[in-house]
């Protein structure tokens, strides 16, 4: 079920799950104008094809005291294929690696690392990141302020109720 392939009830349940994936599927039901039985057909089709790859928690990290965000780019000594493979597989490893990115432009990558404190920033790089082989140079920039963050991706033709809000 590519995204081509999906129907205007498909984005609506999808748009509705991004915001509350907890919902019941009554609820889900109600919301998107069809009964109980193929809405949870549609879900789980949607499941299925991987559209719907998972559902999480999203913690808040400074109520569990990850207070540092901190974006790191890092380049490489070469660009060859087992550096790539390395490094990747190193950070992979990581948990305090919240993403990863391979990169045009002056860096190779760029990582955005949250942890407890400055010291831990510091042990990280210092004693995990520095001693990866291949990695020829990391500089990092703290996040002084969070102004966006989301999970919800945009949708085709679904205006969220706060877009929607936002432009009266």
């Amino acid at each position: 079920m590519p995204g081509s392939d999906l129907d205007t009830t498909d984005w609506r349940i999808l748009n509705r799950l991004q915001d509350d994936a907890r919902i019941s599927n009554v609820e889900l039901a109600d919301a998107v104008n069809l009964s109980p039985s193929p809405c949870l057909h549609r879900v789980r089709a949607l499941e299925q094809s991987r559209i719907i790859s998972r559902y999480v928690t999203l913690l808040d990290p400074l109520k569990i005291g990850l207070t540092v965000s901190v974006f790191i780019q890092v380049s490489l000594e070469k660009q060859m294929r087992n550096a790539l493979d390395t490094f990747e597989a190193s950070v992979l490893a990581r948990d305090e690696v919240m993403e990863c990115y391979l990169m045009t432009g002056d860096a190779d990558y760029l990582l955005r690392v949250i942890v407890s404190d400055v010291q831990s920033l510091e042990r990280f790089i210092v004693d995990y990141l520095a001693k990866i082989p291949g990695v020829a140079s990391i500089k990092s920039s703290f996040a002084l302020k969070q102004v966006k963050y989301k999970t919800a991706l945009p949708l085709p033709g679904i205006a969220s109720s706060r877009t929607k809000k936002a432009n009266r």
